[in-house]
């Protein structure tokens, strides 16, 4: 697969005279791929607990009975994911990308063996904390590492490709619910086999090099034109190394260690982290996890009470996640990251009315059947839309708008944002569905789609084909408007 800058062209980005495909390095791809596991792992993490939650309330009485402990048992991964995300910027600030990403894969997979032999509800919750700490990790540094290794014309298809990973784990964790449906510990099964990729990338992990940006800018030059050589062809590697020694020397001139309270001290970090923390908030407040976690619930609300087809029709969910995901990698770097969005959050909000129109005619119509399959349209439809743009959008954006010496915080911080409203949805849903009925809850989804378009209209620039250093400027333009370059620099984005 390639990339085309118009229809029938040659099959390559072009911006100046640089012309790369997605597979014309197979190296960056490989680094892609296996720094990507940790996209996999947040995926299944996700995905899985939607079926395995089914039989654990058939296992535990005191589960099956209590709302709040089933909304516990989800949103304790995203508990440990928002502390995770908040320490691994730091971690990857001091530490770098690549043991950022062995620490995660340690406790990640250490957490699947807790929940896979939890004898009750807390030691389960317990796991689950574990392996939600290993995820908020991960969430922060696949971007980061993937993004720093990928030449600027196809960097945002790449990062993107982290999202594949994302739903492609949660389509995984559809099949591995139900291939295991018939088998004894039916829900043991779902969640232990989750520590089989965080062993994989472990050691698949300790081949690959630093990110070659972390080392340069920690003064480790010779071994970062090392990696650097192997992304880029000669012409290339010397404009590359040049961008480096520039940002070596701003770096050098300002303070040696950026603290989190510093993103607010300066105009132009406060605006690109409201842009980043903005679009990683409304990717979670717009409902995406409520159908991830709780699909096959939904579906059995829509009136199909059986486990096992709640579970099929949940697949079909999850599959088309991963084809929208695939079209969105394919859009990312054609049409850009804001149109993008735009267009998802548009269609997210009609497939939400559309959801809500469904639940409210069943509860006031004799024609549960009919309304109930309107519903799952509704669940796929929203899908459809949803991981094209918001999927892949907030991830890729965040992973090229901070400077160098703020990426790590910055990411870390967005990403916590991310997972916070990831926790208050997860937490709240049931207990909302059930106070106010499953129809409002969607129109509530709904109506916070439209706070989100708005959103992305006023706050979040294009950022398509620029480097690190000319999305830099237009922070810098955007706070203090001394210079008419951002619009050519925007220009010259939406023409690659």
């Amino acid at each position: 697969m390639t990339i085309e800058s118009l229809p029938g062209s040659s099959g390559y980005l072009e911006i100046g005279n640089r012309k790369v495909t997605y597979f014309s390095n197979l190296y960056v791809v490989g680094l892609t791929v296996i720094a990507g596991i940790g996209g996999l792992l947040f995926g299944y993490d996700t995905g899985v607990i939607s079926g395995a939650l089914l039989y654990i309330r058939d296992e535990f009485e005191q589960v099956d009975q209590s709302s709040f402990l089933q909304e516990t048992i989800v949103s304790m991964a995203l508990f440990g994911a928002m502390i995770g995300a908040a320490a691994g910027g730091w971690i990857n600030d001091a530490y770098g990308r690549k043991k950022a990403t062995l620490s995660a894969d340690v406790v990640f997979a250490l957490g699947s063996i807790v929940m896979a032999l939890a004898p009750d509800a807390y030691v389960l919750i317990l796991g689950r904390l574990l392996v939600g700490l290993g995820v908020g990790v991960a969430s922060v540094t696949a971007p980061l590492y993937i993004a720093e290794a990928s030449p600027s014309e196809i960097r945002g298809g790449l990062v993107s490709t982290n999202v594949l990973m994302i739903t492609g784990g949660q389509f995984l964790s559809y099949l591995v619910n139900l291939a295991f449906t018939e088998v004894p510990g039916t829900w043991r099964w779902m969640l232990g086999v989750s520590g089989v990729p965080a062993v994989i990338q472990f050691g698949l992990m300790l081949f690959l090099p630093e990110s070659p940006r972390w080392l340069y800018l920690k003064k480790d030059k010779s071994n970062a034109i090392v990696v650097l050589s192997k992304i880029y062809d000669p012409h290339r590697l010397e404009e590359e190394i040049d961008q480096l020694a520039t940002a070596l020397e701003e770096e050098t001139c300002k303070r040696n260690a950026v603290r989190y309270w510093d993103v607010f001290k300066s105009k132009e970090m406060r605006l690109a982290f409201l842009a980043g923390a903005g679009l990683q908030a409304f990717q979670q407040i717009t409902g995406i996890n409520t159908v991830m976690y709780y699909s096959p619930t939904i579906v059995q609300m829509a009136g199909f009470h059986s486990n096992q087809l709640a579970l099929l029709l949940s697949l079909i969910v999850a599959a088309m996640n991963v084809i929208g995901t695939i079209v969105g990698i394919y859009l990312i770097d054609h049409v850009g990251r804001r149109k993008l969005a735009l267009s998802s959050l548009l269609g997210v909000i009609l497939s939400l009315i559309l959801l809500a129109a469904a639940f409210f005619l069943q509860t006031y119509s004799h024609l549960n059947g009919l309304y109930g399959w309107l519903a799952v349209l509704g669940l796929v439809l929203y899908i459809a839309f949803f991981a094209p743009g918001m999927g892949p959008v907030p991830w890729t954006v965040n992973s090229e708008i901070y400077p160098e010496s703020y990426r790590g915080v910055c990411g870390g911080m967005s990403a916590t944002v991310n997972w916070i409203s990831n926790l208050i949805v997860a937490q709240s849903f049931l207990s909302i569905a059930g106070a106010l009925g499953t129809g409002p809850t969607f129109l509530i989804l709904a109506g916070l789609a439209v706070v989100a378009l708005v959103f992305v209209i006023v706050f979040v620039p294009e950022t398509k084909g620029l480097t690190f250093e000319e999305v830099e400027r237009i922070w810098k333009e955007r706070a203090w408007g001394s210079s008419n370059s951002r619009g050519a620099l925007l220009e010259a984005g939406n023409q690659s």
